[in-house]
């Protein structure tokens, strides 16, 4: 069995799966793909140290900042963990607001391991998205077909598994669904309290040294680190360049968190599979605990 809390930013999600891990006895699998990054820790709301001596969580801290981890690198490892679980008897809680990194687990993607070529891409992305999206009509229109023509990292990433491996990505992809149950608890609120959270958070990241981890992050990997140019860290690294006010780096952070959140909203609403609950209900752990509770019950 797998139980799995998702939903948009600053919805309560860890807290909630810190609740729900500690009275099953179990552990927490990450499905957020900043944090699997180290050094990177208050920008993107990773777990404190106190919170992980609570409840042992795994796939945070996975990656040096310089490399990629690819979905198929994530996918793989979450995989086996919650194999590893299954074998000890525990019940995993898979936790974040990343939907490909469910999807992946929870639809058994079939993912081309085709590693992310630099020389192709700068090679590629010099012709331009109407001109790419031009040559994977002709090499895969059924990918085409489910591919906006405006959206250039599916465009690119299509092409580069073509030219890559000699066959169409839309000819290696489907999916395996796992064979255990699986339990999908969705979180979310009215918009402008999720603003509120949002805001809140922001002024938490700050307070928490947030300015000083991203010039340590600049000052040692130099500021076009890709990572760098993530939600969050890329207005504090505006203010730290003297573009923008601190004042100016919260609003525009806490502005396009909100973008976000909204982009998250419509990506997770469209899995009719998944649980909403009201994030701000007084009764939130106790309604889900009781969702849990008969889940549990089900046959296997």
């Amino acid at each position: 069995m797998l139980i799995v809390i998702c939903g948009p930013t600053a919805s309560g999600k860890s807290g909630l799966a810190l609740e729900l891990a500690s009275r099953l006895g179990s552990v927490i699998v990450s499905a957020d793909s900043r944090q699997v990054y180290r050094e990177f820790n208050i920008g993107t709301a990773k777990p404190s140290a106190a919170e992980r001596q609570l409840v042992q969580h795994y796939l945070i801290d996975i990656c040096h900042p310089q490399l990629t981890l690819t979905l198929a690198d994530y996918q793989q490892q979450a995989q086996a963990l919650i194999t590893q679980c299954h074998q000890q008897g525990q019940m995993p809680l898979l936790v974040g607001g990343t939907g490909l990194y469910i999807r992946s687990v929870v639809q058994g993607l079939k993912i081309p391991r085709v590693a992310p070529h630099t020389e192709l891409r700068s090679q590629l992305v010099s012709l331009g998205q109407p001109q790419l999206y031009a040559f994977l009509q002709q090499v895969d229109p059924t990918a085409a077909q489910k591919i906006h023509p405006n959206d250039p990292v599916r465009t690119l990433r299509a092409l580069e598994v073509f030219y890559v491996t000699g066959r169409p990505i839309s000819e290696q992809q489907g999916e395996n669904p796992p064979n255990y149950p699986i339990l999908q608890i969705g979180l979310d609120c009215d918009p402008s309290d999720l603003t509120r959270r949002i805001e809140q958070r922001t002024e938490q990241m700050l307070a928490a040294g947030w300015e000083a981890e991203v010039k340590t992050l600049c000052q040692k990997y130099g500021s076009d680190l890709p990572l760098l140019d993530t939600l969050g860290y890329r207005e504090m690294k505006q203010y730290l360049a003297g573009d923008i006010s601190l004042s100016e780096a919260k609003d525009l952070t806490v502005l396009h968190t909100r973008q976000f959140a909204k982009r998250q909203r419509t990506w997770f609403r469209a899995y009719p599979e998944i649980e909403w609950f009201d994030a701000d209900r007084p009764d939130l752990l106790e309604a889900v605990w009781q969702r849990v509770q008969e889940f549990r019950k089900t046959p296997n």
